[in-house]
């Protein structure tokens, strides 16, 4: 079970393409995503650090806001069939923090920010 579990994260993380922002970064994000594809913003934040964010979707798409530790995937915010989101996030330990958006049955345009 835990080697196809490992499996399985290791083919969706090499088709991401993440991109990281660093500490004062904003910017806006606009991607289009064909059934099953995923997009991820990345960002390292300390304990008590936080990031305003906003998005929208044309069509339903699963949002979460994860880390990995130690081989296990922890998800601070997890969402299913959201066309849009936005608040702002508190880091609660220092880690590299990934907004993730994966398109479900249907192509799907992503635009948001974070901020």
């Amino acid at each position: 079970m835990k080697a196809a579990c490992a499996a399985r994260l290791a083919l969706l993380s090499s088709l991401a393409i993440p991109v990281t922002l660093h500490a004062g970064d904003a910017k806006p994000f606009s991607v289009s995503l064909k059934p099953g594809d995923m997009h991820e913003e990345c960002v390292r934040l300390e304990a008590g650090q936080k990031r305003g964010y906003s998005w929208k979707s044309d069509a339903p798409v699963d949002f979460n806001i994860h880390y990995h530790e130690e081989g296990k995937v922890s998800y601070p915010v997890k969402r299913a069939a959201m066309r849009g989101d936005g608040g702002t996030f508190i880091a609660k330990i220092g880690q590299d923090y990934c907004w993730m958006w994966s398109a479900r049955d249907k192509a799907a345009k992503l635009d948001g920010k974070i901020e």
